[in-house]
């Protein structure tokens, strides 16, 4: 069953990678404006760097210093590679981690684009990634810790604590729920792939990273309106796919991803721990 969800995600997302580059515009950048980032952060990036997929602002929350290594797991098209990579400068790398090719291969044209020297992405999933231990500084992820199997998502935070140096940070954004999800909502893949269906409750996700040896766990809710992926291009371009969480892929869904509220069942997070 998780081999099939990759695959299913790996779909989803590499078709919203090959759209972003036939030139189809939306409302991206007030979906990003929502979730924290500002109209400085979005003029430094190539056109379609921002494909409306966030959750949050990782780079905006993690503190990152010049000089340092930051790993950005499910980094899609590079928006936050990008914004880490200004941040450490030439001293330090951002790296970013991805499955779908079709992301990674844009992602890698739009670091090009930028003409950044230290940035890079690497071809993987989050469970498994080649680098060495205790080789980072800081691990960001934005919106994507959700889309993992629940049988494989503690494999992602001790992942996270391997590849952390001693008192390493996390710094996540993603789609926690608030309450325990129904059947209705957990068995639908159209809302699995938007965000909704895979995310874990608010003390799960404490205790993955406890379970991991994170200390100083802080999670809060950004009482962001996820109801604002309602209007992305990806919910109105006829495909029946929202953005990140706007569902989708099914198009007799749709109309039931319309009517649900997000917001009850859902929330926008900023997750940070350190490594012991």
């Amino acid at each position: 069953m998780s081999g099939d969800t990759y695959n299913l995600v790996q779909s989803r997302y590499g078709d919203i990678a090959n759209r972003s580059t036939a030139g189809l515009r939306g409302k991206e950048e007030d979906i990003a404006r929502a979730f924290g980032y500002s109209a400085e952060d979005l003029s430094m990036l190539p056109e379609q760097t921002n494909l409306g997929l966030s959750c949050g602002n990782p780079v905006g929350f993690a503190n990152v210093k010049e000089g340092e290594t930051v790993l950005d797991l499910g980094s899609g098209s590079g928006l936050d590679v990008l914004l880490a990579a200004r941040k450490v400068g030439p001293r330090g790398q951002a790296i970013g981690v991805d499955m779908t090719k079709s992301m990674i291969e844009l992602a890698e044209k739009n670091i090009q684009k930028a003409g950044l020297s230290n940035a890079r992405i690497i071809d993987a999933k989050i469970t498994s990634i080649p680098l060495p231990d205790a080789s980072v500084d800081c691990i960001i992820s934005n919106c994507v810790i959700n889309l993992v199997p629940a049988v494989d998502k503690p494999a992602v935070f001790r992942e996270i604590a391997r590849l952390l140096k001693p008192g390493g940070r996390v710094a996540v954004s993603d789609i926690l729920a608030r309450k325990p999800l129904p059947d209705h909502i957990t068995k639908d893949m159209a809302l699995y792939v938007g965000c909704v269906a895979g995310a874990s409750l608010v003390e799960k996700y404490e205790e993955y990273l406890g379970q991991a040896g994170f200390e100083d766990v802080l999670i809060v809710d950004t009482k962001s309106d996820l109801n604002v992926y309602k209007e992305s291009s990806n919910l109105s371009q006829g495909s029946g796919c929202g953005s990140c969480c706007g569902g989708g892929c099914a198009t007799e869904t749709a109309s039931a991803i319309t009517d649900l509220d997000f917001n009850e069942w859902v929330g926008s997070f900023q997750i940070c721990a350190l490594k012991a």
